[in-house]
């Protein structure tokens, strides 16, 4: 698959995991808006890679149904997210607890219900964002890895939606297996592992392998969407030492 003049909308496309997928996106050629709260940083992707972008609070299910009906995306990714209040499970309020369900979980609801009901094209792909905590489990962030494990199953119940109505259109989620430094979420979950165990950030993500910084998360995520051997998967694991594997679906 050719991304030259692909349509892509990146949500949370301003900065960390989602601006490097945006980095590899714009250098396949691809047509790329970004969506995100942040003006400033809209307008520092916009500057330096050219990029359209829409200031908008992913959570609005109008917002979401607005942008996919006006730019038909062939590639919608669902990468904004919450950073969690770190904190042990004895210290942590229900707000710290659920933000990521009432941001994550929400958003990746409205977004995943405005593609179906829309819907998008037959033949595009919705490319959802979850974590390797959705595996794992992550003792200091509250609810978050709970959250990540919904959007996992949300995207296999887009997946059956898709079929039942032969809409042709292709939900992946896709699972970072490691701490990503240069990420709100990956500073802040390495900074609270770390001080626990009274080291530094970069020694505990260290524990994870090779690095995987965004702009190799984003060519990783560009694999996916290239290579035919990816084709029949649902969620894919992206790790710096072992690249893309296939954790769900027909190669798996």
């Amino acid at each position: 698959m050719s991304l030259e003049k692909k349509v892509a909308v990146v949500t949370g496309g301003s900065r960390g995991l989602g601006l490097g997928l945006v980095e590899a996106l714009v250098a396949e050629g691809a047509d790329v808006t970004v969506v995100a709260r942040g003006t400033d940083s809209l307008k520092a992707v916009r500057d330096r890679l050219g990029v359209a972008t829409i200031p908008a609070d992913v959570t609005d299910r109008a917002a979401a149904n607005r942008i996919l009906s006006d730019i038909k995306p062939d590639i919608l990714a669902l990468n904004a997210g919450v950073t969690p209040p770190m904190g042990r499970l004895d210290q942590l309020s229900w707000e710290d607890f659920s933000a990521a369900w009432e941001t994550d979980v929400k958003a990746g609801l409205f977004w995943l219900q405005a593609a179906l009901n829309l819907p998008m094209k037959p033949g595009s792909t919705v490319l959802v964002g979850s974590s390797g905590a959705a595996v794992t489990g992550s003792q200091m962030s509250g609810g978050y890895g709970g959250s990540k494990r919904m959007l996992w199953f949300m995207t296999k119940y887009a997946n059956g939606v898709s079929q039942e109505l032969n809409l042709g259109i292709r939900f992946r989620a896709i699972v970072p297996r490691q701490m990503i430094l240069g990420t709100g979420i990956g500073d802040a979950a390495a900074g609270a592992y770390a001080g626990s165990m009274g080291i530094t950030p970069e020694q505990f993500v260290a524990r994870f392998g090779a690095l995987m910084p965004p702009r190799k998360f984003g060519d990783l995520v560009i694999s996916i969407l290239k290579d035919p051997q990816h084709a029949d998967g649902i969620v894919f694991g992206l790790n710096g030492d072992a690249g893309v594997t296939v954790m769900e679906g027909a190669a798996a």
